[in-house]
């Protein structure tokens, strides 16, 4: 498979950032409570992934390890403010709607985490590539959580009324535990067709968790041979 669509397929299904790596989990809570809820803020989030990774990846041989972390935060809250300040001026509606959840980006653990762990290390274009793959699982992932609660908790999907007059929805499933057992059943399904993600193959190939010892034994063999 050719690396860029790799990128792209890694996001989106092997490791999915929402219901693989179980990362960015409270916005995934908040925001995902109509569909397209979930698609403003995954297309947010997107947007700064790229930029972030493009920005850090030209910049990795120039940042000093000793600043590395505080510098990504700096880039990554200049990129969510553009962001926030063009959400509020074109989209007032979205913005009224996500809230806080906007500038609590900078924070978002998958903005660091892909930072910290590609973008750091490989080139501007896969760290571009990189970015949309994981934009766009993150974004699926909360737009189908959120058609999916939505549709149980209100009775609407994109905001049309599917569930007749007379038939109450379940008021749950506009409540964070909704939440939860929402990402839990697709993650089952998930599981239940054989979706093979990264850490499934460890779990099939034996692995016992223990990360950083199957690399060294991995390491071990490898130096063996």
């Amino acid at each position: 498979m050719n690396k860029y669509v790799e990128r792209l397929y890694n996001g989106v299904i092997k490791e999915n950032p929402t219901l693989i790596l179980l990362l960015g989990m409270c916005p995934t809570l908040a925001v995902s409570t109509r569909a397209m809820n979930g698609i403003g803020m995954g297309l947010s989030t997107t947007a700064v992934l790229i930029l972030s990774n493009l920005v850090i990846s030209l910049l990795r041989k120039t940042i000093p390890d000793e600043v590395r972390l505080p510098a990504y935060i700096v880039i990554v809250a200049s990129l969510v403010t553009v962001t926030e300040l063009l959400i509020e001026a074109y989209l007032p509606s979205l913005y009224e709607a996500l809230g806080i959840y906007i500038p609590l980006i900078v924070v978002n653990c998958i903005i660091l985490g892909r930072a910290e762990a590609y973008a750091n290390k490989h080139t501007p274009l896969l760290s571009v590539m990189d970015g949309i793959g994981m934009g766009i699982g993150f974004t699926l992932a909360l737009t189908v959580a959120g058609l999916i609660r939505e549709m149980l908790g209100n009775g609407t999907a994109f905001g049309l009324q599917l569930l007749p007059k007379g038939i109450d929805p379940i008021g749950i499933f506009v409540q964070p535990p909704g939440a939860f057992l929402v990402i839990a059943f697709i993650i089952a399904i998930m599981n239940a067709i054989g979706i093979k993600t990264r850490q499934r193959k460890l779990v099939d190939g034996g692995c016992d968790g223990l990360c950083a010892g199957c690399t060294s034994k991995c390491d071990r063999e490898a130096s063996a041979k």
